[in-house]
């Protein structure tokens, strides 16, 4: 049986939309996952019942993993009651951990449910991790723009649980640091509102108004892809692997998911002392390919360093992976030189020679053969790109893909009939017995056959039967009616007792003063709150500014703050050794903001006029 002593837990933690969401991430390997709670998420539109929730608990505990609830926007004064309350049921339902982002939460009278530093405060600076430890979060989720040799220095000197961001959608701005939806827009990025300006065009200007670039998707990144990194952020001290994606549909989470279970299952598998985080072993029946669903195309971001992949500046949708070029048109059709064939129901898209992205439908495919459902814009010599993989989405419709916990059986005899053994891969166990006549078999291998389908007959439990062992002083006749019965109780027995052993940590925010690394704060703390401002004050912070969207004046503020370059993008780099290079500015068409450089830090800030 699997022992955690002196191990290490891996864990692959996946979004979860909803419950069917959730579920599905379960059963295609996730350690946890995470999910709105019914308000207070920074995903406005993923919230969930305390129902729901409940019943996503209650199955992922089955097989020990986790659920992580998101509470991580920034709270008003008049929402620090209700929010109390619902962190108090969160709690009552059994979640394993809360999500948050406003530090009011810490000033509140809260249940012991372990508290998890969303990556909305900035968790950047070893000093700011440092202090979060200190004050008693249990986990920190790491800024996405950290590299290997950063997130190694923190755990050098930090012994809090680390989470990263492995997959998903990119923020261009540091998290919890992007004021440009509610500027533009009066919609709080920090309040689960985004509107995604970072996704649409922009013109580029230099200080004298010359245009550099026009209409390009100047801040909307690709999609982070980090399966290649993973050994080296296991071997810095991470421990918790997430995929992004709360707003993301139930076939995403089950190829996502499954993709990098099996990744990590072979980092495992290759020998240490690393182990999965929860129980059972995940058995899929399709291929998973990540290029397969919604994707901007891929980055590392800056995990190993600064690089111009970063940018998507044609488009902010998915475009999925190239299949080929056109080389002949027809009126209806056109041929297609192809690395792969296209099938009927497949999406096409590509480049029009206004460099618009258009997309298709595949009516009929017969083999180089193409008939799209609107040939419009489709020249000899364009680029096609496949967005929809029909053949692949509808195998994750009707996938049979499961997860079984591996059970050991011991059937014996008994004073008075037989008995039966359980234990899981954790060690969890369970005895029933069955009082019945001890008939000697006059058929003692069908007896022996009999014994061994009927009681390994799990096919419709979470478990899998790894070993029967069968002992008795000679083969008996039991009819099959009483075999299913002892296999029933025998497995709703096991199923209980895993419910009752389950390993839920409890933790108590006890208060302190530790000193916060600054004592002046502006409104980039997202101090919304007075308890936020209680918190701050017994940490020794002297000045403290309103959060943005509390703020009557916003001009001249900085709406961003980014890794990302656009002076880096453009090889207009000065590098590190001038202080602030000359500004840049964006316009788009309604609005015009100035881009400055903090060069020394490799930093760019979207500073509003």
């Amino acid at each position: 049986m699997r022992t955690k002593d002196n191990n290490r837990s891996i864990e692959l933690l996946a979004p979860a939309k909803n419950e069917e969401s959730g579920r599905a991430a379960i059963n295609h390997g996730a350690d946890a996952v995470y999910i709105g709670a019914p308000k207070f998420g920074a995903r406005l539109a993923a919230g969930n019942t305390l129902s729901d929730i409940a019943k996503l608990i209650e199955y992922a505990h089955r097989y020990w993993a986790k659920v992580y609830i998101t509470l991580n926007t920034i709270l008003y004064d008049d929402e620090l009651d209700e929010a109390r309350a619902l962190i108090q049921s969160i709690s009552d339902a059994g979640a394993d951990a809360l999500i948050i982002q406003d530090a009011g939460i810490l000033e509140l009278d809260l249940p012991p449910i372990p508290l998890f530093a969303s990556t909305q405060m900035h968790n950047y600076s070893l000093e700011k991790i440092q202090f979060l430890e200190k004050v008693g979060f249990q986990r920190v989720i790491l800024a996405r723009e950290l590299s290997l040799k950063q997130v190694r220095e923190i755990r050098a000197n930090t012994s809090i649980d680390l989470e990263f961001f492995i997959h998903g959608a990119l923020c261009v701005s540091f998290s919890g640091q992007c004021y440009l939806s509610q500027a533009a827009q009066g919609r709080s990025a920090n309040r689960g509102m985004c509107a995604q300006p970072c996704r649409l065009p922009y013109t580029l200007l230099d200080a004298s108004g010359h245009i550099l670039d026009q209409h390009k998707y100047l801040l909307s990144l690709k999609d982070l892809n980090l399966s290649e990194v993973l050994r080296d952020l296991i071997d810095c001290g991470v421990s918790s692997f997430k995929i992004e994606g709360r707003l993301k549909d139930k076939n995403y989470v089950k190829n996502v998911t499954a993709f990098y279970r099996q990744r990590i299952d072979e980092i495992i598998g290759q020998g240490g002392t690393h182990v999965k985080a929860s129980s059972g072993n995940t058995v899929v029946s399709f291929q998973p390919d990540p290029a397969k669903t919604f994707n901007r195309g891929f980055t590392e971001h800056f995990i190993r360093r600064r690089s111009r992949d970063i940018l998507s500046p044609d488009t902010p949708k998915s475009t999925g992976t190239v299949v080929g070029k056109v080389n002949k048109v027809g009126r209806s059709f056109f041929l297609l030189d192809a690395s792969e064939k296209l099938h009927n129901g497949d999406g096409i898209c590509f480049f029009n020679a206004q460099q618009e992205l258009q997309g298709t439908n595949i009516n009929k495919a017969e083999g180089d053969k193409i008939f799209p459902a609107d040939m419009n814009g489709l020249d000899i010599g364009t680029v096609l790109y496949r967005n929809f993989d029909h053949a692949f989405a509808k195998e994750l419709q009707t996938d049979s893909t499961n997860r079984f916990i591996p059970v050991m059986m011991r059937f014996e005899e008994g004073d008075n009939g037989f008995v039966l053994h359980l234990e899981d891969e954790d060690g969890v166990q369970a005895r029933v017995s069955l009082d019945s006549p001890k008939n000697p078999a006059k058929n003692a291998q069908q007896a022996d056959e009999t014994i061994r389908r009927q009681l390994t007959k799990l096919g419709d439990t979470i478990f899998v039967c790894e070993e029967l062992i069968v002992l008795w002083t000679q083969p008996y006749f039991l009819p099959v009616s009483l075999c299913n019965e002892l296999r029933r109780r025998g497995i709703r027995m096991l199923e209980e007792e895993r419910l009752k052993l389950y390993p839920r940590s409890l933790a108590q925010i006890q208060s302190n003063n530790i000193p916060y690394p600054v004592q002046r704060l502006d409104y980039s703390a997202n101090v919304a709150n007075k308890k936020a401002e209680d918190f701050y004050r017994r940490h020794g912070v002297e000045h403290i500014e309103r959060a943005f969207e509390l703020q009557e004046w916003t001009r001249g503020k900085t709406a961003m703050t980014m890794k990302h370059c656009l002076r880096f993008q453009y090889n207009l780099c000065t590098g590190k050794n001038v202080s602030n290079a000359e500004p840049l500015f964006l316009q788009d068409g309604r609005n015009r903001y100035r881009l400055e450089f903090d060069c020394q830090a490799c930093q760019m800030k979207v500073i509003l006029e």
